[in-house]
């Protein structure tokens, strides 16, 4: 029987766990990668949908806030938006670098996909008002803020999530495979910062510039942005480190902590080269 890509013949041996076909392994690598990826994906486009349509009050949180001069708060896409680190860096760690790669630039594609859709919807002439609910508007309110959403997502996007990829990957070699936690945490807090200031600086650097937006405001926003963000990226440490290694002796792939990397040729294989 001839497959249209090979399959796997590589698996780390658990003295606890059985060998298992080689058909199984591909079935499981296969399907772990398209959860991954589809959480992933499907994250990335709620968020850009969402974007900036509201602004959620941190202020209740802290105490003594009210009396702050800039309002704490977050744009309610940024709520699922460090699920998609977390996603990268299980894909970099079981995967490795090129897929994670892939799959940041099929999440550029579908950015513009989103836009593609949103531009024609509102391009394309419509039915008499009074046929649709709010005549439309409510389209159009969402399509103008998911525009500045998305063209900023896009720029920062780009920037964080290979950030994120490449520092996951150089602390996991100058660390020689061991500190988990180092290089899933000194991964997404770097590129959630960057994330956090270039959305920022791209959505309401237009109002600072024109005095309508005070610069007080601007960097209240990127620190309540970050803050948020790198709170979740420690908290998510710990599904991290669990899943890490449960996966891997699922798909029988070398625990996080291995330092002997697989052979050059077996890696392709078992599809995390």
């Amino acid at each position: 029987m001839i497959h249209a890509s090979p399959l796997p013949t590589q698996q780390h041996r658990y003295h606890d766990l059985p060998e298992l076909p080689i058909a199984q392994i591909h079935d499981r690598r296969e399907r772990v990668f398209l959860v991954l990826a589809g959480l992933f994906l499907g994250t990335l486009a709620m968020l850009n949908i969402l974007g900036i349509t509201r602004f959620l009050n941190l202020a209740f949180l802290i105490e003594g806030s009210a009396q702050w001069k800039y309002p704490l708060a977050i744009a309610v896409g940024v709520l699922p938006y460090p699920v998609t680190f977390l996603c990268t860096d299980f894909i970099s760690e079981l995967y490795g670098r090129r897929r994670a790669n892939f799959v940041v630039f099929v999440g550029l594609g579908l950015n513009l996909w989103v836009v593609l859709i949103l531009w024609i919807g509102g391009a394309w002439p419509g039915l008499d008002p009074g046929f649709s609910p709010n005549d439309g508007q409510t389209f159009f309110d969402v399509r103008a803020l998911a525009f500045r959403a998305v063209t900023a997502s896009m720029i920062a996007y780009l920037a964080a999530q290979f950030i994120d990829v490449q520092v996951f990957h150089f602390w996991k070699r100058v660390t020689n495979g061991r500190r988990l936690w180092l290089r899933n945490n000194g991964s997404t807090l770097i590129s959630q910062l960057v994330d956090t200031i270039a959305v920022i600086l791209i959505t309401f650097g237009g109002k600072w510039r024109a005095g309508e937006m005070a610069g007080g405001a601007i960097l209240a926003l990127i620190a309540t942005g970050y803050l948020f963000k790198a709170i979740i990226a420690l908290l998510d440490t710990i599904p991290f480190y669990i899943g890490a290694h449960w996966l891997a002796r699922w798909l029988r792939l070398p625990p996080p902590t291995h330092t002997e990397p697989l052979p050059a040729a077996a890696a392709v294989e078992a599809g995390v080269g």
